[in-house]
């Protein structure tokens, strides 16, 4: 199959980005597919979530052209991950011109993607050079979001970002959906706001969506993911099914 890379965005902190683009590869790995994770925050929660604590070459080498990607892989759980530092943010302080460096990323996997069926990016919780390198390299954007009133403005800057992006960079670029994650269908705001969703934009919106549940919380401290960890809980059930739905539109 032709490799996907799917950026996982949200302009928005504490979204659930990082649990997604662990558990929806982890889903994707047990089917088979060959998976990369790029951890693209510089808060490096998605390598921590893997428990991966030692390395010597991260994405910031990479993106630095100090290292070949493939030279700077970890295996875990069936994935190789491209793991990141605190070093990555040093990146974002460096003035460039971004017509020259929005590709950087995308140029890096050029030698590496056909290996994989799946290259996820985590990235970071911000408009930022990382985000535009890895929306430049993607082919499909998935948006985690929480049902609450102030994710909706958050949206609305996502997919504005996402088609400024499609015009000046990647013609390319789609949006596969929102995932409404750590749902709570006890409270009325949640249905009302994904209803909201589904009546006032343009975008796709998951039929699954992703419960709250202790287990999710937990994994990271164990550096697994959550289908690793609890297979049977909520969140791991909902995960593998929210990744068999991206399946059929990716």
């Amino acid at each position: 199959m032709t490799p996907k890379v799917l950026a996982i965005v949200n302009q928005k902190g504490g979204t659930g980005k990082t649990t997604t683009t662990v558990n929806i590869g982890s889903a994707f790995a047990a089917k088979g597919y060959r998976v990369l994770l790029i951890d693209l925050d510089p808060q490096g929660n998605l390598t921590y979530s893997l428990g991966i604590n030692e390395f010597e070459k991260g994405v910031d080498d990479v993106l630095k052209h100090d290292s070949l990607l493939v030279d700077s892989l970890i295996e875990r759980e069936l994935m190789d991950v491209l793991p990141a530092t605190t070093n990555l943010a040093k990146l974002e302080l460096v003035q460039l011109d971004m017509s020259n460096t929005a590709y950087i990323l995308s140029e890096a996997l050029t030698d590496v993607a056909e290996e994989y069926d799946f290259i996820l990016i985590d990235c970071p919780p911000s408009l930022s050079w990382l985000t535009i390198n890895a929306l430049t390299a993607a082919h499909k954007v998935l948006i985690p979001m929480q049902l609450d009133v102030f994710s909706i403005q958050g949206l609305t800057q996502i997919m504005a970002t996402v088609q400024e992006i499609k015009n000046q960079y990647n013609d390319e670029l789609e949006i596969a959906g929102v995932l409404a994650v750590m749902v709570d269908n006890r409270k009325k705001l949640t249905n009302e706001v994904l209803e909201h969703v589904k009546d006032s934009f343009d975008v796709s919106v998951f039929e699954n969506v992703i419960r709250t549940n202790v287990k999710a919380a937990e994994a990271p401290s164990f550096g697994t993911s959550v289908i690793n960890y609890a297979p049977t809980s909520n969140s791991a059930r909902d995960y593998i099914a929210a990744a068999d739905e991206l399946l059929s539109k990716v």
